[in-house]
């Protein structure tokens, strides 16, 4: 009994096995190549939105902390060399990039919390941590606080564009920014799904490629066409004369194709 039933088995799954392995091997003819699209991280500039990156500032300038002394007012050269942005850490760069920004869209002299001033606040920090991913790529920290902030400032971008879109226009033009919203349909990029928009796409320049050359064939089949039609006409009306019976070709039905193929040679090139 096992062994019948073995046998019975056998002769049941091996044209099922063959055919699967049949259509899993099957390959297209149609020469479409797919390359997969290379992954944008969400912290890169054209991914963020910031169209300009973090600005290089001239150096000699004085430190955000010094610009009203007055002492450095009346020092030498080299004493204000000293306070200066080129003997200074990187971040008092950034403290004075920040500054620039939140000046350009404060509502007034003191305004430290609105929301322009936030998002002026977070770009600039968005821009100069863009400037150190590029130059640490590796650092695993450093891009999820970039991300994080970039995830605020989309929020807060949110919030203004719906409640006062006129400052969102404004603040995202002063700022060179580019409000890249969630997309409310996510899709993956998948070798299955792009294959088939390839396929259709190859289908539909085959199908207008052939029918644009159908299109010049008829074109210059036109003028002999016109011709006989003309010839035609004009032996029916011919005939029916002839023959005293009733004439159901016009003239001006003559003169139409006769037009019609006058001003086809015109516009045909020689």
């Amino acid at each position: 009994m096992n062994i019948i039933r073995r046998k019975e088995l056998s002769t049941f799954l091996i044209p099922t096995l063959l055919t699967c392995t049949r259509n899993y091997a099957f390959k297209s003819n149609l020469k479409i190549k797919w390359v997969r699209p290379e992954k944008i991280p969400c912290y890169n500039p054209a991914k963020s939105g910031d169209l300009v990156p973090m600005p290089k500032l001239d150096k000699t300038q004085l430190q955000l902390e010094f610009r009203n002394s007055q002492e450095l007012a009346n020092a030498n050269d080299l004493v204000k060399k000293l306070f200066s942005l080129e003997y200074a850490p990187r971040y008092k760069t950034t403290q004075l990039y920040l500054r620039q920004l939140i000046d350009s869209t404060k509502r007034h002299n003191q305004d430290e919390g609105s929301i322009e001033a936030k998002i002026a606040r977070w770009t600039g920090a968005i821009r100069a941590m863009q400037d150190l991913v590029e130059k640490f790529p590796h650092n695993v920290r450093l891009r999820v606080k970039l991300k994080e902030l970039i995830d605020k400032r989309k929020k807060q971008l949110k919030y203004l564009r719906r409640w006062d879109y006129k400052k969102f226009e404004w603040l995202i033009d002063s700022l060179n920014i580019v409000y890249k919203p969630q997309p409310l349909d996510f899709q993956s990029v998948t070798r299955k799904e792009s294959l088939r928009k390839l396929t259709d796409k190859h289908c539909e320049d085959i199908r207008s490629d052939r029918l644009k050359t159908f299109r010049k064939q008829l074109e210059a089949e036109q003028p002999k066409f016109l011709q006989e039609k003309m010839c035609t006409l004009e032996f029916i009306r011919k005939e029916q004369e002839e023959c005293n019976v009733e004439v159901t070709v016009a003239q001006e039905e003559i003169d139409k194709v006769k037009d019609q193929l006058t001003n086809l040679h015109k516009h045909t090139p020689i």
